[in-house]
């Protein structure tokens, strides 16, 4: 299985209203560095898993709708928790929508996307595609 994967940095604010969250029950900043890695079985006629410039600009075009943003007031996470294994999850359903539309994209078989909080503390969501 071959990979590509690229990274970039957003901030956020957000509040973790519940008592299992401690401190974060109130308002507080976030820095994530995201990783995303796409993964297919084979390379294309070019001998890449896809182009890495596209892949960063649908990454940066997912984040630049999170960057600087409280989530608390964003309408994709009314009444849900912006955790950060949520957050990942989130970013990898729109990465994939916008990278699955083009012939590399159709033939990846997955994509990770990482979310560091810190150099030791981090999560991850996996999103494996149907074949075909």
């Amino acid at each position: 299985m071959f990979s590509l994967t690229v990274r970039r940095n957003f901030m956020i604010a957000h509040s973790l209203p519940r008592p299992a969250f401690g401190p974060a029950q109130g308002l507080h900043g976030a820095t994530f560095v995201t990783e995303v890695t796409f993964r297919r079985p084979a390379l294309n006629e070019d001998a890449i898993v896809l182009d890495i410039g596209e892949a960063g600009e649908v990454l940066d075009d997912v984040l630049a709708g999170l960057n600087y943003k409280n989530l608390d007031e964003h309408p994709d996470f009314a009444g849900k928790l912006s955790t950060t294994e949520a957050l990942a999850q989130y970013i990898a359903d729109a990465v994939a929508g916008r990278i699955r539309g083009g012939s590399d994209g159709r033939a990846l078989a997955s994509l990770d996307v990482t979310l560091r909080e810190t150099p030791d503390a981090w999560a991850s969501y996996s999103l494996e595609f149907d074949a075909g």
